[in-house]
């Protein structure tokens, strides 16, 4: 491994998600928590992707064989929250970084210009721009969350792993007395993991041997979206078929190679 692929190992916590996509009934139940933990606005126009911000989006995949061969699979995407991002190395104004305790790829709203290089240079398509001004239907404004900024127009928002749970575990565990870079595996759960009703979303420390996410993102059916493009995703998927793990890479195929 190259050496500027190993410059971010030095986090003594390695927070990652494993996505299982065989158990992931496309339901949308991540997307939605997402939207109300991290105060998105609900779209007014939803069918207009200008006009609606998604931090974390389930894309369908298909394996182009026809029926009765024919098969779907749903793979919800998150930040990536790279080892090595594409993302910072691009910001001119050092509004993203890759310092953030346990390796979680920041976003400092009040730096942010707006020029969306972040966006160009992110393989994933993670981060999203507010065209507009948010706006809440009356009386929803107070079910907002405390803990979260609320961004205006004209700057880049991401999924940040709802990074201020990790804050306030931090805050109880010093309170209770405890070491808070050691906090146990149910502490810190991310709102999308906490809502997936099938259990497809694991999260914890990809470091630690006792979380689960440190066994399965070894597992011999993990895999990373376009991990050979070096960008070291501290997210991982887990199938059992091998035409989803194909198209995780985004392999060009033959079409009688698709079901595979």
């Amino acid at each position: 491994m190259s050496e500027s692929m190993q410059i971010h190992e030095h986090f003594q916590i390695k927070w990652g998600m494993v996505i299982d996509v065989d158990k992931c009934t496309g339901c949308g139940a991540c997307q939605v928590a997402c939207q109300a933990e991290n105060n998105i606005p609900p779209s007014q126009q939803s069918f207009d992707r200008l006009r609606s911000v998604h931090w974390l989006y389930v894309y369908k995949l298909e394996n182009g064989r026809p029926y009765p061969e024919s098969d779907i699979a749903y793979l919800p995407r998150p930040c990536m929250q790279c080892g090595n991002p594409s993302c910072a190395s691009v910001c001119p104004v050092i509004a993203t970084t890759k310092d953030e305790e346990g390796g979680i790829v920041s976003q400092i709203y009040p730096r942010c210009i707006g020029c969306r290089y972040c966006m160009a240079a992110c393989p994933y398509h993670s981060r999203v721009f507010n065209w507009f001004d948010p706006v809440w239907p009356k009386g929803m404004e107070k079910t907002l969350t405390p803990y979260v900024s609320v961004r205006p127009r004209g700057v880049v928002e991401k999924c940040t792993f709802c990074h201020h749970r990790f804050q306030l575990a931090k805050r109880r565990a010093r309170a209770e007395g405890r070491d808070p870079h050691h906090l146990k595996e149910d502490e810190y759960i991310p709102a999308c993991a906490e809502a997936c009703p099938t259990g497809a979303i694991a999260f914890g420390d990809l470091h630690n041997p006792e979380h689960k996410v440190h066994q399965l993102s070894r597992s011999e059916h993990a895999f990373r979206i376009l991990e050979r493009l070096g960008t070291e995703p501290q997210v991982y998927y887990l199938s059992r078929r091998p035409w989803v793990r194909r198209q995780g890479d985004n392999y060009v195929q033959k079409d009688q190679q698709r079901g595979e």
